[in-house]
This record gives structure tokens, C-alpha cells and sequence, in this order.
């Protein structure tokens, strides 16, 4: 949304039963990001718990006039996605020991990317809407910028960028549970001409995935630029028009 996180309240749920060393290493990895992220943690909660959670509780500030929606798409706007997908099936192929290193490694090099890196290269760009794209997949966040915007985004499936071997994994069935309540939430809303193991891969959640943003065209090649300078991956991977019967096109 545009803001920047200034404090941050460790969370935890941990089990008497593992290693005090693993919950060290999770505060040391958590504590790592958020000075990344530019902010400090100042303290946080810990109850003992059957099975291990950790979270942050952040403060930040944003400008009320730098916020950003994630509706106000503009039609002709660019759309442009700055993390691939693929990481749903990824973890689930982890739980069923059935991954490779190498898909672990870039599973893990995305979602311990920050997307500060991509909202750093958007100042200064006019940006008519942006969402992350986390558990409701690209279809679902990618709906609710549609339909609050009350256009049609329309995704080239060709650009989509997509972790290679996830799509090994969910055709030998490694699919998340949350992907089939995320297509049961936008039955009859989306036109999707892909295959079906693309189209899961389309409609499975993503941990800590990219960020979405609706561009108008004449600040793509700014904004372009802007994102190479800051070496955020990125494609541009469609558009929004008129709507017209469904919020959501992939070709």
C-alpha cells in the first residue's frame, strides 16, 4: 500500500517439544529481514503451542495521498508482476519430500525476497493500483483489482512467469488445498485458455509473492528502467480493458 515499516512485535506459537535452537534461528532469519526492510524489532509474545508459528506485528506510515489501492486500475494500463509463481506447489512438494534442491532454493530465494525492492522502483511512477499476490492467488488478488476498478484484466499466459519445476509438481498432483477453494470463489467470474495444470498454478496461493501494479502506458519504459536499476525480476504480463462479462481473461 505504499507504506514504510518502522516497528516490528515478534508473534510465536513453539512447541516444548523441538529445539529451542530452531525458534533462535527463525528469530535471527526474521531479524535479519526487518533490518532489510529498514525497521527494528522491539519486542513481541510468545505462548507455548502444539505447532510452530511465528509472524510479525508491523507499524508503519504512509502519506494519505501516497497510498496505494488496489483498485483504480485505468483502462490501457500495463500490468506488470514482479515475482514468479510457483511457490505454492513448491512447499507442497517440500511437505511430501518429493523437491529438489534446486526448486527448494529458488522457492526460498522468492520468498525471502522483499518487495521493498519493487515498491522503491515504483516512486515516482504513477501507479493507478497495485496487491500482492499471497494466498488468494494471482486470479483471486488479481479479481479483486478488477472488480473494485470495474475492468477486465486480461493476462497473457505466455508472460506469466512461473518456477519451472512446479509445474512438474503439480501435474504429478503436489497442488495446495487452497487452490481449489480459490477457484470455487471465482466460478463464472474468470475465462481462462490454458491447460488445467497452468491454470492451478494460476489459482494456487503464493507465499510471500510478488507484487502486482497497474501502470499507465506512458510510464511503462520509466518504470521498466526503474525496476533493472533496482535488479527486481519482472514481466509485463497483460493489460486491462472494458469490462466485458467476466473480470478476468487468460489467453
Amino acid at each position: 500500500m505504499g507504506g514504510e515499516p518502522i516497528l516490528c512485535l515478534n508473534i510465536v506459537g513453539f512447541p516444548n517439544c523441538l529445539p529451542i535452537e530452531i525458534l533462535s534461528e527463525i528469530l535471527k532469519g526474521s531479524a535479519s529481514k526487518v533490518k532489510e526492510a529498514g525497521a527494528i524489532v522491539i519486542g513481541g509474545h510468545s505462548i507455548q503451542d502444539n505447532e510452530p508459528k511465528f509472524g510479525l506485528s508491523v507499524t508503519g506510515r504512509v502519506h494519505l495521498k501516497d497510498v496505494y489501492k488496489n483498485y483504480g486500475a485505468k483502462i490501457g494500463d500495463k500490468l506488470i508482476l514482479t515475482k514468479k509463481l510457483g511457490v505454492g506447489s513448491i512447499i507442497t512438494a517440500i511437505k511430501g519430500e518429493f523437491c529438489s534442491k534446486e526448486a527448494y532454493d529458488e522457492g526460498v530465494k522468492y520468498m525471502t525476497t522483499l518487495n521493498k525492492y519493487a515498491y522503491e522502483a515504483s516512486k515516482g511512477i504513477k501507479i493507478n493500483a497495485c496487491t500482492d499476490i499471497t494466498g488468494f492467488s494471482l486470479m483471486g488478488h488479481g479479481y479483486e483489482m478488477a472488480s473494485g476498478s470495474k475492468v477486465s484484466l486480461h493476462f497473457d499466459m505466455n508472460k506469466i512467469p512461473i518456477i519451472k519445476e512446479s509445474i512438474e509438481y503439480v501435474k504429478d498432483g503436489f497442488i495446495p488445498e487452497g487452490t481449489y477453494s480459490n477457484k470455487r470463489y471465482l466460478e463464472g467470474k474468470f475465462y481462462c485458455e490454458c491447460e488445467e495444470y497452468l491454470q492451478d498454478i494460476l489459482f494456487e496461493p503464493q507465499t510471500s509473492g510478488g507484487l502486482l501494479f497497474s501502470v499507465p502506458e506512458g510510464e511503462l519504459e520509466k518504470f521498466k528502467r526503474n525496476l533493472k536499476d533496482k535488479d527486481v525480476e519482472f514481466e509485463v504480463v497483460g493489460e486491462v480493458k472494458e469490462l466485458v462479462d467476466k473480470y478476468i481473461y487468460v489467453k
